[in-house]
């Protein structure tokens, strides 16, 4: 897919470009989406005692919030190739506040689990967020621009849960009872994805040079049928053993951080015998990391890409998930509050700069299936949350030592980043598309504030 005009900077206060505006929509879209998708995961200390669920069916409500999306995320990906970002990510904000918003009628575990299964759909959101930033922005840049748009959309995560529990504490201060309480709760949510789905259609485009439906009548981007078709993109990107290896070391990363958003809250509410809005706040810190992290991931990449190539890239993926796995086995051991916080923020810092080097690689591998490979990859996130959320609804296996084999599994699983290389002509069409981008670059840096 040759798309023109991609930007070489990314310009923070700038909205005036379609790039920019594609950049700040598509965070604050994934940030919002974030907010509904885990919206309920700080109150679920009240739940619990509403819907007087067990361990074993919290953890397998916490498995139907990440199980759909790996469906919906390999959907989306073809989605975007067909009807572009801009459409899709429309129909997914509004449609996916629905069940955010209807959540608050769950009467029971079977009704609760049910809403918590739709509203995971949103978590999709993601696959559309890196599709839209890469169509956007040039080979120089497209780490950092993927990272930080995925990052502080992932922060989302840590604005859940240090608001959700206040939001809630203000729907009590207006003298309703707990169990109406969370559900009035997670209407907030719910609105204003609502309002941001409008937001998308009518201040974003598909790419710079405009939607894929004036580029395809202007003939500058090939119809989707043929070769070209959403099922032969995705047949394509589904035959490349470096998607499964991708979508192996995306679950080992972003599958953990949407573990941890579920059972951060409830893990320092019971272990070290916290107030929910305690616990929150911690929990909080988490995700705000990915303010900066996740970035960083995206930026370090196209550092390594700049004296190493693809190669590069690659070797700072590996060098991050291992750093990830020491981090996560250290957390597991901590039993004093202010150590676990310390080691926490390490491990966050880690997890998150693995997911943006994952999506600093993944642009590279097949142009033609771009959301193909990226709804894949994607998947692989939410695969890896439900495999480890089994390690957490076990009643005979306590959230401690969950979390230390799941640090092992990253340590062993991390080899898989070996398995993803390039051809040497590959290398050097994209060293060369690098310098041809560097050398457009009239400014200093990637990042700016102009």
């Amino acid at each position: 897919m040759d798309i023109r005009n991609k930007a070489n900077r990314i310009r923070l206060l700038t909205f005036s470009t379609p790039q920019m505006r594609a950049f700040h929509l598509s965070w604050f879209a994934f940030h919002i989406c974030f907010f509904g998708w885990f919206g309920i995961a700080p109150l679920m200390a009240v739940v619990r005692d509403d819907l007087s669920l067990t361990q074993t069916q919290i953890g397998n409500t916490i498995i139907a919030s990440v199980a759909i999306t790996v469906i919906v995320r390999l959907l989306i990906g073809l989605l975007c190739d067909r009807l572009g970002p801009r459409k899709t990510y429309t129909g997914l904000l509004i449609l996916g506040s629905l069940p955010v918003m209807g959540i608050g009628f769950a009467n029971s575990f079977e009704t609760f689990l049910l809403a918590r299964l739709a509203i995971g759909a949103i978590g999709a959101s993601f696959v559309i967020t890196q599709y839209h930033t890469t169509m956007m922005f040039a080979p120089n840049v497209v780490g950092t621009a993927n990272a930080t748009s995925a990052g502080w959309g992932n922060l989302g995560g840590g604005t859940t849960q240090i608001l959700m529990p206040l939001i809630f504490a203000g729907m009590l201060m207006l003298g309703v009872n707990e169990a109406l309480g969370w559900r009035l709760a997670m209407v907030v949510p719910g609105i204003v994805m609502f309002i941001t789905g409008i937001g998308y259609w009518f201040l974003t485009q598909d790419a710079p040079d405009g939607n894929f439906s004036d580029l395809r009548a202007r003939g500058e981007l090939p119809e989707a049928t043929g070769e070209n078709s959403a099922t032969q993109c995705f047949l394509a990107a589904a035959k490349d053993i470096r998607v499964w290896a991708l979508f192996v070391v995306y679950g080992l990363c972003f599958g953990v951080e949407l573990t941890i958003n579920n059972i951060a809250a409830i893990y320092f509410f019971d272990k070290f015998d916290l107030t929910l809005a305690m616990a929150g706040m911690i929990a909080g810190l988490f995700g705000l990391m990915n303010i900066f992290a996740r970035t960083l991931g995206g930026v370090f990449s196209d550092l390594f890409a700049k004296q190493g190539g693809l190669k590069g890239r690659v070797r700072w993926l590996f060098i991050a998930l291992l750093c990830e796995g020491i981090a996560l086995v250290a957390f597991s051991q901590m039993h004093i509050l202010s150590l676990a916080i310390g080691i926490m923020l390490v491990f966050s810092l880690f997890v998150q700069m693995a997911e943006g080097a994952t999506f600093g690689v993944v642009p590279f591998i097949n142009k033609k299936a771009l959301g193909a490979v990226a709804g894949i990859v994607g998947a692989g996130g939410n695969v890896g949350a439900v495999s480890a959320a089994f390690l957490f609804r076990s009643e005979s296996l306590s959230y401690q030592q969950g979390l230390f084999y799941l640090g092992v599994t990253v340590l062993v699983l991390a080899s898989c980043v070996l398995v993803v290389r390039f051809n040497d002509i590959t290398e050097a069409q994209e060293a060369n598309a690098y310098r041809d981008a560097v050398g457009d670059d009239t400014g200093a840096g990637a990042l700016s504030l102009r």
